[in-house]
Formats: C-alpha cells, sequence, structure tokens
C-alpha cells in the first residue's frame, strides 16, 4: 500500500497544534505556508535557527513552527531577537509579528536594530488592525478606514513601512501581498540569506475586524483586491510606494546593499583600540 503524501510543510510545523486559532480568510497562515517553502529552499540548519514574535495574531506563528521559538512580550520581539543574535552570531535569527507590534509599542527597537544593522530577517505581516484584541487603529490602519477605536474613521497619517525601515538603514526590503506566493517565497528566502538587518512586510487580510468593519467582504475579496491593484516595481524609490486605502499598491524588493552588521562594526573598532590582543567576537564564541 502507498503511504499518503506528506504536506511538504508539515516537517517544521508543529503538528499538535493544529487546527490553528486564525480566522477563515486570514492571510497569517499563507505566510506561514511561504516562509516554510522558503526556509526548505535554502536548506537552513533547523537546530541553528530562531523565531521570536511578540504579541498579536502574527506573533501566534513562533508557536506553530516547529523550531527553537520565543514568544515574548507585546513590542519587545525585537530586542529578545538582538539578544540572540548577540549571543548566538552564527545563529539564523528571524522576528515574524505584525503592524501593531512591531510599529506601534515596538517602533522604536525596529529602528534602532535597522539602525544598528542587526543580522536578523523581520517579517511584518501587515492587516492595518490589531486583530487580537478587538480591532484598534494602528500606524498603518490608512485614512479613512473605520477601526474600534475610531469608529468615525482614521484621521491620522501612517507609516509608510518601507520607507522608514530605508531610513533606518535595513540592508534588504520587499513587499508582497498573501496573494503572490511565488514571490513571497523567493524574497523570504533572499532575506534569510542576506546578511544585516532584513525586511519583509506582508499584506494580509483580516475578514472579521478590518474587513468587516469597513464593509469590504471577505478574505477572496481582499485576495482578488490585492491582485487586481498591485503592481510589481523592484527597485522602486521607498518614498513612493506609501498605501491608500483600497487604492493602488506597489510591490516588489526594493532595497538590496550592502552594510556592515553591528557585529562586523564591533570587531573592527574594538581591533583598533586593542589591537592584535583582541580576539574578534564570532572566533571567541
Amino acid at each position: 500500500m502507498n503511504e499518503a503524501p506528506q504536506n511538504p510543510v508539515e516537517k517544521l510545523l508543529r503538528m499538535d497544534r493544529i487546527p490553528h486559532i486564525w480566522c477563515p480568510g486570514c492571510g497569517i497562515g499563507t505566510s506561514v505556508n511561504c516562509f516554510a517553502r522558503a526556509l526548505d529552499k535554502i536548506n537552513v540548519d533547523y537546530d541553528n535557527l530562531h523565531v521570536v514574535s511578540g504579541i498579536g495574531c502574527s506573533g501566534r506563528v513562533a508557536g506553530y513552527v516547529n523550531v527553537d521559538s520565543f514568544h515574548t512580550t507585546h513590542g519587545r520581539a525585537i530586542p529578545f531577537a538582538t539578544g540572540l543574535a548577540l549571543a548566538r552570531p552564527k545563529a539564523k535569527v528571524v522576528v515574524y509579528s505584525g503592524d501593531g507590534d512591531l510599529f506601534a509599542i515596538g517602533g522604536n527597537h525596529l529602528i534602532h536594530a535597522a539602525r544598528r544593522n542587526i543580522d536578523m530577517t523581520v517579517i511584518c505581516v501587515n492587516n492595518f488592525t490589531y486583530g487580537m484584541t478587538g480591532g484598534q487603529v494602528t500606524p498603518t490602519t490608512p485614512y479613512p478606514a473605520r477601526a474600534s477605536t475610531m469608529p468615525y474613521g482614521n484621521y491620522e497619517d501612517t507609516f509608510n513601512l518601507p520607507n522608514l525601515v530605508d531610513a533606518c538603514g535595513a540592508v534588504y526590503i520587499a513587499r508582497w501581498t498573501i496573494y503572490h506566493v511565488r514571490k513571497l517565497t523567493k524574497s523570504m528566502a533572499k532575506a534569510l540569506s542576506t546578511k544585516g538587518f532584513s525586511f519583509i512586510e506582508v499584506l494580509a487580510p483580516c475578514p472579521t475586524l478590518y474587513q468587516r468593519r469597513n464593509k469590504l467582504g471577505d478574505g477572496v475579496m481582499m485576495v482578488q483586491y490585492f491582485k487586481e491593484r498591485s503592481t510589481i516595481k523592484d527597485g522602486a524609490d521607498t518614498a513612493d510606494v506609501g498605501l491608500s486605502f483600497q487604492g493602488d499598491i506597489t510591490v516588489g524588493e526594493f532595497v538590496s546593499r550592502d552594510r556592515p552588521t553591528f557585529m562586523e562594526n564591533y570587531n573592527a573598532r574594538m581591533t583598533e583600540v586593542l589591537g592584535d590582543g583582541f580576539v574578534p567576537y564570532e572566533e571567541s564564541e
């Protein structure tokens, strides 16, 4: 008797925790599928891979991937990941969280990790809302979308996430939607293979809160919107890729550059100061 075919990403998931808690139509699960396939593509040493997440729907990712993972406090995923990256400089460190966790309460940590060029990959699932705690407005909720904390519509300007991390010095920056599964998978593989601070924004539906409150239909309708209104512009100026409410979307790989990492700068400076007596950190680990 032939064995039943195995899901190609099953080995990377904690199957004892399936089914997951994400709502029907949510895009987080699709992004995790892409992430697992990207890891498989680049043949990562899973014993040397760490996934760190914060609080929120996307923060649950750390609990479903079958690798060393850390579900940390709200907005503090990047400080935890920074400690890991410095303590284990040869490890692959990934932060997987949402737009609210990373750019609201966690925003200060993100900009300094990018400035320092800490060696980590940050995957931000942007569904324009706090999906787990009631649908409050976030730094990415577009004007004039409604939120539980802005029932008459958002009146605040929003962050352009690729432009923000570009200004802070990230070495690899991309944006895709969960419609672009093949592009997203390739981009994740590239980010994971990049030395330094890499960042991917993943636009995803939240039909339960964001779409329901704004009368945008279900998850399928949001994916249709992603398909019809997205334009791929690799190398686009990040200043020009801001998002609007149900407007056009620019996706692609925007930034890819070389810059010394935090550890490389540290070793170079300490060698200048201490001379031959200094042993570079990775060599002394």
